[in-house]
């Protein structure tokens, strides 16, 4: 980063990404492109070969912002995943989070091997670093698509446990190129190592952040968010420290504080979900700066990278999943869908820095090759999976909004609060009118929202589809709230 830059310019700079970026949003919902294309562009008009407003060209500092957001993005997505939801998927999520990984890895290493000239170890690496979806792309294509449930969930689950395989897997060949002191099956024991140890802290981490939200007794509820998240930074630096795979560790640790019973949960999850945002446009803006369009559309490059996107798309990707989900439920077109979802995203860009940190010979190659194989795989795959879904018949209902819970004041000065429930056709008090509900005692329906207009409820209101109910009702109740409404539990609504 030029050193001349002043801190007001920077922020002048700064403000412009993220107004700019917000607004940009909306074209891309609007045109089906993938947020993360836009705000890459973005980054890449702002730099040298652009309109020339920032000047960035640092592998390290655009690192370690990535790794930061990935850490945000990974925490909030764990956040909103329902265990109720993944838990069937598990298993198949989790061999395509590893021997999936593994088989794409080993199938773009041999093509990149021929295609870009390089050692048969550098092959590897480089199908390693484009090896796993991405979490941040991932989360963003499924968010409000009604693809089915197990679909999406399996697509999360993977997303949100393949991002440390990458990168072990990037990182332990990094090391025997430079050095050949690493064996194989020292490699395998550092592997299993990681993950036991990230899977130890993010279930020890996430517990002990639930407990401390709900126990500890803050002035504000505004500060239960930074409580949060300061769990979710601390739970990746502790496991990282230690050798674990903090990546890891963030996600499950996410998982076990999102699918507690919460004191400011609402306000929790809207704190997260702005934040990965911001995290997000503000790393594909870096990386996009990182970038020079110079050098990367040229011919070599754009030919290299289309014939490398597509093995990847077309042949990897698909292999892997087909070979990975065997013996498990899914139908061919499941898979299919689930092959063509694989996105990738801002984690292979990340992970192309490490090279080029580590000084490797065709570090700056593989960088632009990667950088261009992502923008294959976002406009390419993100911007078709929701009507793919619809031309395999694997849409579901159109998703209604969740239960949310709006906190009257903090704990302890009054144990109530207010939660915004969505009626389905599923819903057990469908049909029925507010006399001929058992509700629990210290419960109360305070509004309904009926087709944008406020009804007053009495006893003869007859509750409908798509009806929102205003509920108060003391925290002791809530449990018997929720199995009045046909819920498991607050903790899986959010």
């Amino acid at each position: 980063m030029n050193n001349s830059i002043t801190p007001d310019y920077l922020m002048f700079v700064l403000a412009l990404f993220f107004i700019i970026g917000v607004f940009t949003t909306k074209f891309s919902s609007r045109f089906g492109v993938p947020a993360l294309i836009l705000f890459i562009a973005i980054g890449m008009l702002a730099g040298s070969d652009g309109f020339g407003l920032l000047y960035f060209d640092n592998p390290s500092y655009a690192q370690f912002i990535g790794i930061f957001a990935l850490v945000v993005i990974l925490f909030e997505g764990g956040l909103s995943t329902k265990w109720t939801t993944i838990k069937p998927v598990v298993f198949p999520s989790l061999v395509l989070a590893t021997v999936g990984v593994l088989i794409t890895t080993f199938i773009v290493a041999i093509a990149a091997t021929f295609i870009l000239d390089v050692t048969w170890l550098e092959g590897l690496l480089f199908g390693a670093i484009v090896g796993s979806t991405d979490a941040a792309a991932v989360f963003a294509a499924l968010k409000g698509q009604n693809i089915k449930n197990r679909l999406a969930a399996t697509l999360e689950a993977e997303s949100g446990t393949n991002d440390p395989m990458a990168m072990f897997l990037t990182l332990a060949l990094i090391q025997l190129i430079v050095s050949d002191e690493q064996g194989i099956w020292n490699i395998i024991g550092v592997f299993f190592l990681q993950m036991g140890l990230g899977l130890l802290f993010g279930l020890l981490l996430g517990r002990i952040a639930s407990w401390a939200i709900n126990k500890i007794n803050l002035d504000s509820g505004g500060l239960y968010p930074i409580l949060a998240m300061g769990f979710a930074i601390l739970t990746y630096s502790v496991a990282a420290n230690l050798n674990g795979s903090g990546l890891l560790a963030v996600y499950v640790a996410a998982l076990v504080i999102g699918n507690s019973d919460l004191t400011f949960r609402h306000t929790i999850f809207h704190f997260n979900e702005g934040f990965a945002w911001m995290m997000q446009l503000l790393m594909f803006v870096i990386l996009g700066l990182l970038v020079f369009p110079s050098q990367l559309f040229t011919f070599e490059i754009i030919l290299n990278g289309f014939l490398l996107s597509f093995i990847l798309i077309l042949v990897a990707r698909p292999l892997a999943v087909f070979v990975s989900t065997l013996g498990f439920d899914y139908s061919w077109q499941e898979k299919t869908l689930i092959s063509w979802a694989g996105l990738r995203g801002a984690v292979p860009i990340v992970l192309a820095t490490f090279p080029l940190i580590a000084g490797l010979e065709n570090a700056q190659l593989f960088f632009n090759v990667v950088f261009f194989v992502v923008l294959t795989s976002a406009l390419i795959q993100g911007a078709t999976i929701s009507p793919f879904a619809e031309k395999l018949g694997l849409t579901g209902p159109k998703k209604v909004a969740p239960i949310h819970t709006l906190e009257l004041v903090s704990i302890g000065k009054a144990n109530a609060e207010i939660v915004e429930y969505t009626v389905s056709d599923e819903t057990p008090i469908l049909g029925k009118s507010l006399v001929e509900i058992d509700f629990p005692p210290e419960v109360l329906i305070n509004a309904i929202i009926r087709d944008e207009e406020l009804v007053t409820p009495y006893g003869e209101t007859t509750i409908q589809t798509n009806d929102i109910l205003y509920i108060l009702v003391s925290k002791k109740r809530k449990k018997e709230l929720k199995k009045t409404l046909g819920e498991n539990g607050l903790s899986d609504n959010n």
